[in-house]
């Protein structure tokens, strides 16, 4: 029941907002997936070969941060909802998710490279959880938010015309 509570309002989207979930679902996933070199460019690379769920993680994050952003994106009437940061969180979560733990200079710095593959890369399982869990709550608070703050619009009326002398 609660997949049905986030998924039904989706149903009624317009197009716009599919299409705004669409690309910034696949520009979430070039943003984390260059830099940490799951997609193999010359300008990123990689000491430890990723790990075989890197890519699933990676789309599940994709397709719920699209999913969040085009929350974001006003139908054809305005609605407000309430706007939350678990999706910034989520997001991060996921790069640190499917990185590298050794080419990552935070972790590096913080835990050194025996550190980093002892202690943080177990972790990172642990670390993509989190980010789908915080991703789909942020879903869930703007769609009921949307639900139920609804903000109807004013009629347009014409504007009065003067008599001109």
């Amino acid at each position: 029941m609660p997949a049905q509570r986030i998924l039904g309002p989706l149903a009624g989207w317009p197009v716009r907002r599919w299409g705004v979930a669409f690309a910034s679902a696949v520009l979430f996933a070039v943003v984390v997936a260059v830099p940490t070199d799951l997609i193999d460019t010359p300008l990123f690379s990689r000491e430890v070969p990723p790990t075989w769920w890197a890519w699933p993680a990676l789309a599940a994050s994709s397709a719920l941060a699209g999913l969040l952003t085009a929350t974001y994106v006003s139908p054809i009437s305005a609605v407000r909802s309430s706007t939350s940061h678990g999706g910034y969180a989520g997001g991060l979560l996921t790069f640190f998710a499917v990185g590298c733990p050794v080419c990552n200079k935070v972790v590096l710095l913080a835990l050194g490279s025996a550190g980093a593959m002892t202690w943080f890369q177990p972790v990172q399982p642990l670390l993509q959880i989190a980010a789908v869990g915080l991703l789909i709550w942020a879903l869930r608070q703007r769609v009921r938010g949307e639900r139920q703050c609804r903000i109807a619009q004013p009629e347009r009326t014409p504007p009065e015309r003067t008599p001109s002398v």
